[in-house]
């Protein structure tokens, strides 16, 4: 299940819906199998599936994908950087693992890697965690005390450099340590404050925005550290 989540999420990013074509061939799966599987997550409204138009995720989907998407990943830092394993072999042992990582476990490797923000293959932002707290350097201070009272996010997160012209959001996480923090902090980019995108430059360039009826333009190193909660 989480498979065919992840294989959705990827290919609806890139054309906003998955064809039963698509799925089958990066799942290696016969397409009959695809759709009789696609049926059985709609039903358990994990998908919006419609024969002959595609397949989309829900927001349950969404949320399975990306936490899948973290854990692998996460896991690839780890293979790679701890355990210096080939990077030919790195993805498909990440493949295996991701399935039987707790969440527990999912949040330690995170600390241990010092929060991660990219995967090492192909750079891919790795999702950031699901619980309620403001920034990586919180959530350091928050496990010498105990996380049992942290809560959980209720939205998916999505990093500003991952917005679309004219979308709003609310700044929810930042990432990284206290520099990365306080240099967010004095551009006016804290938790909790709205911006709207004015313009997503291509090919990675800088993001600008709308802060506080004040224009902002960040570069995309920076901008793929704050996440946000997308606002209509």
């Amino acid at each position: 299940m989480e498979d065919y989540l992840k294989v959705v999420h990827k290919i609806s990013r890139e054309e906003e819906v998955a064809s039963t074509t698509k799925i089958s061939k990066a799942l290696r799966v016969a397409p009959a199998s695809v759709t009789e599987m696609l049926k059985k997550l709609a039903e358990k409204d994990y998908v919006k599936y419609s024969p002959y138009h595609g397949t989309t995720l829900t927001k349950k989907g969404l949320k399975i994908a990306e936490k899948t998407a973290r854990k692998h990943r996460l896991l690839e830092r780890f293979l790679h950087d701890v355990l210096k394993i080939d990077n030919i072999k790195v993805h498909e042992q990440a493949c295996e693992m991701e399935h039987t990582l707790s969440d527990d476990a999912e949040e330690s490797l995170c600390r241990f890697l010092k929060h991660p923000d990219s995967c090492p293959d192909d750079g891919k932002i790795i999702p950031p965690c699901d619980l309620k707290i403001s920034s990586c350097a919180e959530c350091v201070q928050l496990h010498k005390r105990g996380l049992e009272e942290v809560g959980k996010h209720k939205q998916n997160l999505i990093s500003i450099n991952k917005l679309k012209d004219g979308q709003f959001g609310k700044i929810s996480f930042i990432r990284g340590g206290h520099k990365v923090l306080q240099r967010l902090l004095d551009m006016g980019l804290t938790p909790g404050t709205r911006i709207s995108v004015l313009r997503v430059a291509p090919l990675g360039g800088p993001v600008v925005l709308a802060v506080r009826s004040s224009k902002l333009a960040i570069g995309n190193g920076i901008a793929k550290k704050v996440f946000v909660e997308i606002e209509e």
